[in-house]
């Protein structure tokens, strides 16, 4: 019954052309037309740029006429696949699969062919598989991106994937496509208790935002951004120290100690949470009118 479901959710989003466009296609578009753009930008200004002394040496670098490893930029772009705009636009599709129902008054004709909890199951699988295409989506876009790149500024291209490497690679993939899970639970829980689209839009980015600007407000309070507290309300920067431990970079290095638990409790608490919440209200939630 749950396969029923999700093929069901499956089948009714790929007719919906507007939101595939918008959490597909859209941020890949004007990722490409953008680094395009720059790429022209710097390559009329290089001469400017390189005999400027002031200029920061890794705009410099991105000069060069060296080799250009695709893949190096395939685990670079893969660490940047949860990124503002990616969360944004996908949530359009997710806010439209979890609250569809409620706006166009469809929740009577079918939940009694299913069950409560396969329903609302079969929309959050929906949303990862949507999730998953919008990151192949940006990887294409930055594959894209550095073809251009090296085009204009002339650059071999060379193609190398070490073990380690892979392991970044898939550990920026697993972890991006949590993340942007993550975010679009919040849009769930707010759809089933509002029944409201722009509620299931609205909620997380204000929740984003306010996460966003959570240390700067907790700092003043002597709460530390390392703190348990800090960490625990603010997913977005546990996504980060996860990340960065991935990396094994610098920064790597300089991750305080413990932070990788608190992290991966904030991350937990801030997916399950909201989940469990959703399929709890919605269990007893009167659907007789809609």
């Amino acid at each position: 019954m749950l396969v029923d479901a999700i093929r069901a959710e499956g089948f009714r989003l790929s007719k919906n052309r507007t939101a595939l466009f918008w959490s597909l296609a859209f941020v890949p578009i004007i990722s490409v037309a953008i680094g395009a753009l720059t790429n022209f930008v710097l390559k009329g200004s290089e001469t400017k740029i390189l005999g400027d002394e002031k200029m920061p040496p890794e705009l410099k670098a991105a000069l060069g006429r060296g080799t250009l490893d695709m893949g190096e930029a395939l685990v670079t772009a893969a660490g940047n696949l949860a990124n503002p705009l990616v969360l944004l636009f996908v949530l359009i599709g997710a806010a439209t699969i979890y609250a569809g129902d409620y706006r166009w008054e469809t929740w009577r004709l079918i939940s009694a062919r299913n069950s409560r909890v396969n329903l609302l199951l079969a929309k959050l699988g929906v949303v990862a598989a949507l999730a998953l295409a919008a990151m192949a989506f940006m990887l294409v876009a930055g594959v894209i991106e550095n073809l251009i790149k090296a085009a204009v500024f002339e650059r071999t291209l060379t193609f190398s994937l070490t073990g380690e490497t892979l392991g970044q690679f898939f550990g920026f993939l697993g972890l991006s496509w949590l993340r942007i899970l993550q975010f679009a639970m919040m849009g769930m829980l707010a759809a089933v208790v509002t029944r409201s689209l722009l509620a299931a839009l609205f909620v997380p980015l204000v929740l984003g935002i306010a996460q966003f600007f959570s240390p700067q407000m907790l700092l003043p309070m002597g709460v530390l951004p390392d703190a348990w507290l800090s960490v625990l309300v603010n997913p977005g920067a546990a996504t980060d120290a996860i990340q960065a431990a991935i990396a094994g970079d610098p920064r790597a290095a300089a991750l305080p100690d413990g932070i990788l638990l608190k992290a991966w409790v904030s991350i937990g608490l801030w997916t399950l949470a909201p989940l469990a919440g959703a399929l709890a209200w919605f269990r007893r939630q009167d659907l007789s009118k809609e």
